[in-house]
């Protein structure tokens, strides 16, 4: 079971980061499931707190976002976008993917919902995830990998370092099971 997270500083940095991920995999051939942020959605908000997502690997575009009107410091996170979302991706051939690919572990998944059994399937399926966290989420996606989850610095040449290792098959008897 291999699961990796990026959490780096910079507002959307995260997302730029597994989105290039995401892309460059793609090039080499590298089947992915999963949602990135979709980067030609421009933000309607000065603080750019509206977003699309974009199933992978080239599936719908959807906004998970929902607006609350000027003014409002409310969370604009969409319950029912995100669950569209989730549906999607377990729509698509997530079994026949070889890397899953989360944008962001946030607050649906910390409360226990959201992409949380998507990830915990693929893992299952022995799928490894790559996972974008941020510093308000960090304790709770901590918390939910069980200390297996491996930090992976902003890098891009280390992130695909780690993806290309991660897709590739086990060394027969030398892998050993983990549990989440």
């Amino acid at each position: 079971m291999k699961i990796g997270f990026v959490s780096v500083e910079g507002r959307g940095e995260i997302d730029r980061l597994l989105s290039e991920t995401a892309a460059a995999l793609a090039a080499q051939g590298i089947r992915t499931a999963g949602i990135v942020k979709d980067h030609d959605h421009c933000s309607a908000f000065a603080n750019g707190c509206d977003m699309m997502v974009r199933v992978l690997p080239n599936g719908a575009v959807i906004k998970i976002t929902q607006d609350l009107g000027e003014g409002s410091d409310a969370c604009r996170l969409d319950p029912s976008a995100i669950a569209e979302a989730v549906a999607q991706v377990e729509n698509t051939a997530l079994e026949a993917a070889q890397l899953f690919i989360l944008n962001k572990f946030g607050p649906e998944e910390a409360a226990g919902r959201g992409f949380r059994a998507v990830i915990a399937k693929a893992l299952d399926n022995g799928i490894p995830v790559l996972v974008g966290v941020g510093k308000t989420c960090r304790a709770d996606f901590e918390t939910f990998a069980g200390g297996l989850a491996e930090a992976l610095p902003g890098d891009p040449a280390a992130i695909s370092a780690w993806c290309q290792s991660a897709v590739q098959p086990a060394p027969v008897g030398g892998g050993k099971a983990m549990v989440l």
